[in-house]
């Protein structure tokens, strides 16, 4: 029997875990990295060293494959366009991915499809940031300039208080999309997956905490909200795959606000820092839903394994050998799971995440948190 090749363009750590779910099912993985010290090329057997904004290089990549994802989404939309006319399959395909690429586009598509979205628009300069500003009800600063293209963990995003302020983000010379500072309660994440033959599935919504404009801590499900709210948002997702025809994993990045609403802020179409829980805390993972997702297979149970699971992101601080500390977090936690993505320590980088389960959402929380301090050398005991 001849197992299909899946080609991942891009060799982060989301490339690393969608292969290892693809394992046990015999998948096979083709990489396109852009070095072979990348987090998924230093496991994957097939690696293609190359710059996936090259189009012959792509062509080149998809030769050997059956399909194409992604662990990133900053391939030009037109090379995937070019791709898809010579009869590649590419999940998801363009159509669908330029509204993760582009915040603009994303704007327009949600404005046109009725989703509740932060009120925005395009701005030209400084001048008419501030005329932006005075637009949006209750009128003045602070508002949040982001660059359409190419910002992710924070990056490309300013919290704007005066002109002064909005000079930066004109600077890279694309377009700035403005936005109004939302007045939200927390920050929420809805996790689904849709196959070609619309097939879809929800994770339960999960509550995503953020240091510096980086994800921290994910807890799902998400504590406190109430039902009907967690319901709307995994709608709301559900929609907004179909609608934009997403294949593989969709997660909509949410505001709750104060007043009860539930307000979308970013798309990715990958794998994602919010489902990152699901490896351990949910019968099918993230990961393995995208893999079943890309290749037309039926998707897994979605739901929860435990109460509650708790992950937490693990970055690099000024303590570089994190394998010593396996002794005391495995020691203290035998339940604790930890995954590492095998990237050199520099402060602030994510290396890796823990993740924590069980029925007692503090001590959940307490476990995660510790562990992915200690290995970060934030504590010593």
């Amino acid at each position: 029997m001849t197992f299909p090749v899946v080609g991942m363009v891009g060799g982060g750590q989301l490339a690393r875990m969608t292969h290892e779910a693809g394992i046990p099912l015999g998948i096979r993985f083709r990489l396109l990295s852009d070095t072979p010290q990348d987090s998924a090329a230093q496991v994957v057997s097939d690696v293609v060293i190359g710059d996936y904004r090259d189009l012959d290089t792509l062509r080149d990549f998809a030769r050997g494959c059956d399909v194409i994802t992604f662990d990133h989404e900053h391939v030009p939309t037109e090379h995937l366009r070019a791709l898809e006319a010579e009869g590649i399959p590419v999940r998801p395909g363009p159509e669908a991915l330029v509204h993760a690429q582009d915040k603009g586009v994303m704007r327009a598509r949600l404005d046109a499809i009725g989703v509740p979205c932060p009120r925005h628009r395009i701005v030209t300069d400084p001048a008419d940031a501030v005329a932006f500003a005075t637009e949006v009800e209750g009128g003045g600063f602070p508002i949040v300039l982001k660059t359409v293209r190419g910002g992710y963990d924070g990056k490309g995003v300013w919290i704007v208080r005066s002109e002064e302020d909005a000079r930066a983000p004109f600077l890279a010379g694309v377009p700035v999309l403005a936005e109004e500072k939302v007045d939200f309660v927390r920050e929420l994440a809805a996790n689904v997956v849709r196959s070609p033959h619309g097939q879809a599935v929800a994770y339960p919504v999960v509550e995503s905490r953020q240091v510096d404009g980086v994800c921290d801590t994910v807890i799902a499900p998400a504590p406190g909200l109430p039902e009907d709210r967690a319901l709307e948002a995994q709608r709301l997702a559900l929609r907004v795959a179909e609608e934009l025809g997403v294949v593989g994993h969709l997660a909509v990045e949410l505001f709750e606000t104060r007043d009860g609403r539930v307000l979308v802020n970013e798309l990715a179409m990958r794998p994602h820092n919010s489902g990152h829980w699901t490896q351990d805390g949910a019968v099918t993972s993230q990961f393995a839903n995208h893999v079943r997702a890309v290749l037309d297979l039926p998707l897994g149970d979605p739901r929860p394994r435990a109460r509650w699971t708790v992950m937490a992101n693990v970055l690099g601080g000024d303590y570089p050998d994190m394998y010593q500390g396996y002794l005391h977090c495995m020691a203290r936690d035998p339940q604790l799971k930890i995954h590492m993505y095998g990237k050199d320590v520099k402060p602030g980088r994510k290396v890796g995440h823990v993740n924590t389960y069980g029925d007692d959402l503090d001590d959940v929380l307490e476990r995660a948190r510790h562990a992915a301090d200690y290995l970060r050398g934030t504590i010593v005991e």
